[in-house]
C-alpha cells in the first residue's frame, strides 16, 4: 500500500482557524484549581493532555500533510511531548513506590498489565483492519513482537504503528525500574536507570539501528523524572515551612511580593518554552537536541505547577492520553476519512473529538477485561 500524503489549500489560513477556535475552547475550559497539593493528579492529567496534543499535531503537520506550514509553531515540538510522557512516568512511579510498597510481581501485575491490554486491542484491530480493508499483510514474526511490545522500526510507511518505538523505550522502564528502584535512596535509581539505558544505546545492538535516534535523544526524560521525584520527596518539608511571613510582618507588602514573584516566575518561563521551541537545537548534536527538549519539558511542568487555573480541556485529553496515543497515527495515515472530505481546519476539530470518544471506548474496554482478570 502506498502512502499518501494529503495537500492542504491555504495551511496557513487553516492554521490560524484552527488555532483561534482551539485557544477559544481553551478559555472556555478554564476553571479554578480543586487540588492544592503540591503535583496534583489534576495537572499531571493536564500535562498528559498537552502532550497527546503536540504529538498530534507534529505527526500531522510534518508527516500527514504536504505543508509543514500547517500547525507550525504547534507542530515543531511533538518530541518535548514525549518528554514530558517519559518525564511523568518516571515522577508517578518513584511517587508511587515511595507510598506503597509492592514486590516485584505486584508492580509487574498493576503496572505491565494496564500497559499490555489497550496494546493488545489497538494491535488486533489494526492487524485485522490491514488485512480485510487494504489486503495488508505482516508476517508471523512481526505480529508476535508487536504483541510483545518488542518494536524495532517506526517506518511509516510499512509499520502497523510507527510512534510505538515508543512502547517498547517504556516497557523497558517497567522492567528494570522495580530492579533498581532503592527505596531508601531513590535517587540513585535515576543514575543507575540512566546508566543502564546508556549502555544499551552505545552497544548498538542491531534491533535498535532503526529506532536509535528516538531513544538517544529522549534518554534523559524518564531518567529526570525519577530525579525530581526523589529530591521533591526529601525536601518537601523544607519547602512547605518556607514563608515569607517568617521574615517579613507587613501581609500588604507579602501579598505584593508573591504576585511580583508569580508574573516574574511565568514570564520567564513562558520566554523560556517559546525560545527553546525556535531553538529547539534539532541538527545540531544528540546531546543539545535532548538538553533544549528537556529544559521545555520542565518548563512546560513548572509553568502548569505554578498556575492557578486549570485547563479541562487538557485534563480531559491527558484522561486518555495513552489509549489516543496508540490509536491516532494509524487512524491518520491508512484511514483518514476527513481530511479528504472537509476543510483541514475543521478536519483537525473533528478528528480531537474522535479520537477522545475513541480513548474513552478503548479505556473502557480495557478496565473491563482488567476486572475479570
Amino acid at each position: 500500500m502506498k502512502f499518501m500524503i494529503i495537500s492542504i489549500i491555504n495551511p496557513i489560513q487553516a492554521t490560524y482557524i484552527f488555532i483561534a477556535i482551539f485557544s477559544v475552547a481553551i478559555l472556555f475550559s478554564l476553571r479554578s484549581k480543586k487540588n492544592h497539593d503540591f503535583f496534583p493528579i489534576e495537572t499531571t492529567n493536564e500535562l498528559k493532555g498537552l502532550a497527546i496534543l503536540l504529538v498530534i499535531f507534529g505527526h500531522i503537520g510534518y508527516f500527514l500533510v504536504d505543508d509543514h506550514s500547517f500547525l507550525f509553531p504547534l507542530s515543531t515540538i511533538a518530541g518535548v511531548g514525549v518528554d514530558i510522557f517519559l518525564f511523568l512516568s518516571g515522577y508517578g512511579l518513584v511517587v508511587s513506590a515511595l507510598k506503597k510498597t509492592l514486590t516485584i510481581f505486584q508492580f509487574y501485575k498493576t503496572r505491565l498489565i494496564k500497559l499490555l491490554i489497550p496494546l493488545w486491542i489497538t494491535l488486533g484491530t489494526f492487524f485485522l483492519l490491514d488485512f480485510f480493508a487494504l489486503n495488508k499483510v505482516y508476517t508471523g514474526g512481526y505480529i508476535l513482537s508487536s504483541f510483545i511490545g518488542f518494536f524495532t522500526s517506526a517506518d511509516l510507511y510499512n509499520d502497523i504503528n510507527s510512534p510505538l518505538w515508543y512502547f517498547t523505550l517504556i516497557l523497558f522502564y517497567y522492567l528494570i525500574f522495580p530492579l533498581v528502584f532503592i527505596k531508601k535512596y531513590p535517587y540513585f535509581s535515576a543514575i543507575i536507570i540512566y546508566i543502564l539505558t546508556y549502555i544499551i544505546i552505545a552497544l548498538n545492538p542491531i534491533w535498535l539501528s532503526k529506532v536509535k535516534f528516538f531513544h538517544e535523544i529522549h534518554l534523559l526524560a524518564f531518567p529526570a523524572g525519577v530525579l525530581v521525584a526523589s529530591l521533591l520527596f526529601y525536601s518537601q518539608n523544607f519547602i512547605k515551612n518556607i514563608n515569607l511571613s517568617n521574615f517579613l510582618k507587613n501581609k500588604k507588602l507579602i501579598e505584593i511580593i508573591k504576585k511580583i514573584v508569580y508574573c516574574l516566575s511565568i514570564s520567564v518561563l513562558l520566554f523560556v518554552i517559546v525560545y527553546t521551541v525556535y531553538n529547539s537545537g534539532i541538527g545540531k548534536g544528540v546531546w543539545i537536541e535532548q538538553l533544549m527538549s528537556l529544559t521545555t519539558t520542565l518548563a512546560f511542568v513548572v509553568l502548569f505547577l505554578i498556575k492557578k487555573l486549570r485547563i479541562e480541556l487538557l485534563y480531559l485529553f491527558g484522561l486518555y492520553s495513552y489509549e489516543i496515543y496508540l490509536l491516532h497515527w494509524p487512524i491518520l495515515y491508512r484511514y483518514d476519512f476527513i481530511f479528504k472530505f472537509l476543510p483541514p481546519w475543521l478536519s483537525m476539530i473533528v478528528y480531537l473529538g474522535l479520537f477522545l470518544g475513541l480513548g474513552w471506548l478503548l479505556q473502557k474496554i480495557t478496565k473491563l477485561i482488567y476486572s475479570k482478570i
